[in-house]
């Protein structure tokens, strides 16, 4: 394909959307819906093209044939909304993490642990980096920037995977794609998966039937949002679900048979005069009022912690969230040090009493190279710690841990045992 073409007939569609836009806002017209947007684009594309050929007559050169032009269509298209020359890796099923270290320097993870260079997705890097611009003005609920004023971007591809990029404090522009390669997932998949036992799938889902709090810990593509996505799927259809989010990735409210009540909030950043900003605390803080069964807060990672476990030990019971940690236990370090940060700077001694009224299990999920399986990477839960209360400090035990073959098994008693059972939980005899 002639990329030059192709950018120039993007270019041109481009242009015409975002006349259409403005002449839409001047007029007082409600601005189309993303698929409206996406349908009126092919339609304009399809004129665009209609020019270039007529040109191309007139200039007494041959125009392209029919599986040309449709090939040339497509790629526009995913030019402008997809993910332009990066779109072959995502359609790839086998394709895990995409690292991007400038136009040229790509290298990509496969599911079975391989990791491979592969060809250029942009000619220039300033070309990557309006990739991206166009990625951040058309993914997420509002447009993102990505420039000298705002370096760093994150937003959720159309297919769900999760882009990081940066530019400005690195030599080239630097991109990360974490593919979501599976969205719509249950804990009896995990389970044949091998990421976790039938015995801790069984708790998990009574753990949630019960309304108990839980937060996912690990480490970075550990398998967390997975994970959260299987537990959110054991919450009965009925019930409101209100999803916080730096970047929409969780996509909950796509399967409208297991959640037809959805919310999803996505954090805002400030606009090029620095105002308009709505942070992770405010959104958490609105959710409440929003009349939701439960709060899902997609990743912690600075002060909306304290009015998340507020929310919890309020009575907003059954609450699931992530966190980045090495171990369960390392998790209430952790959301001390957020607490502390925030700015009510709460102590961690009171950080410890509102864990404590707040969070009722931590389960823990690590990614390993099994070696004895020719390397292929696997994600279990090798641990999950109760929360039992307070003295100084959080008090907690192993109630689930790493057996001989990693995965999590019953290790010690239940405090709420009890709650469990009216879910159909029963502690196995070899935890007591």
């Amino acid at each position: 394909m002639d990329q030059l073409l192709l950018r120039r007939l993007r270019e041109q569609t481009a242009d015409v959307l975002a006349r259409q836009r403005r002449e839409d806002a001047t007029a007082g017209v409600p601005p189309m819906t993303g698929e409206d947007e996406r349908q009126f684009a092919r339609a304009v594309i399809g004129r665009v093209l209609e020019q270039h050929a007529r040109g191309e007559l007139a200039a007494g050169r041959s125009p392209l044939t029919a599986a040309e032009d449709e090939e040339l269509a497509a790629g526009v298209h995913a030019a402008l909304f997809g993910v332009g020359r990066l779109q072959p890796l995502l359609d790839d099923p086998m394709v895990e993490n995409i690292d991007i270290n400038g136009c040229d320097r790509v290298f990509v993870g496969y599911a079975d642990g391989r990791e491979e260079a592969m060809p250029p997705v942009a000619d220039t890097d300033d070309e990557l980096v309006e990739l991206v611009q166009l990625l951040g003005a058309y993914s997420g609920l509002a447009s993102r920037p990505f420039d000298s004023a705002n370096p760093q971007l994150d937003l959720r591809l159309p297919d769900g995977s999760r882009l990081s990029a940066v530019m400005g404090v690195c030599a080239r522009p630097s991109l990360s794609i974490r593919r979501a390669r599976v969205t719509r997932v249950s804990l009896d998949a995990l389970v044949d998966g091998g990421s976790m036992t039938a015995e801790l799938a069984a708790f998990c889902s009574a753990a949630v039937a019960a309304r108990k709090n839980i937060m996912i810990a690990g480490a970075t593509n550990a398998g967390k949002t997975t994970l959260l996505r299987a537990l959110a799927h054991e919450i009965p259809p009925h019930e409101r679900l209100i999803t916080v989010e730096r970047a929409l990735e969780l996509g909950l409210g796509d399967f409208a048979d297991l959640h037809p009540n959805v919310v999803a909030f996505e954090e805002r950043l400030p606009n090029s005069e620095g105002g308009g900003a709505v942070t992770m605390a405010e959104l958490v803080r609105r959710s409440l009022r929003m009349n939701p069964s439960r709060v899902i807060v997609g990743e912690v990672l600075g002060d909306e912690i304290v009015t998340m476990l507020n929310a919890m030990s309020q009575g907003n019971d059954g609450s699931l969230s992530t966190i980045h940690a090495n171990s369960s236990l390392e998790v209430f370090n952790r959301i001390s040090t957020y607490a502390i940060q925030s700015k009510e700077r709460l102590p961690a001694d009171a950080t410890a009493m509102l864990v404590a009224g707040a969070v009722d299990f931590v389960v823990f999920v690590q990614r390993t190279n099994d070696y004895a399986r020719g390397g292929t990477l696997r994600r279990t839960v090798t641990s999950v710690r109760e929360v039992n209360g307070v003295d100084g400090r959080v008090l907690s035990s192993e109630i689930f841990a790493a057996g001989a073959d990693g995965l999590a098994v019953p290790a010690a008693p239940v405090a709420c045992a009890a709650d469990l059972a009216e879910h159909g939980y029963r502690v196995a005899a070899g935890a007591r």
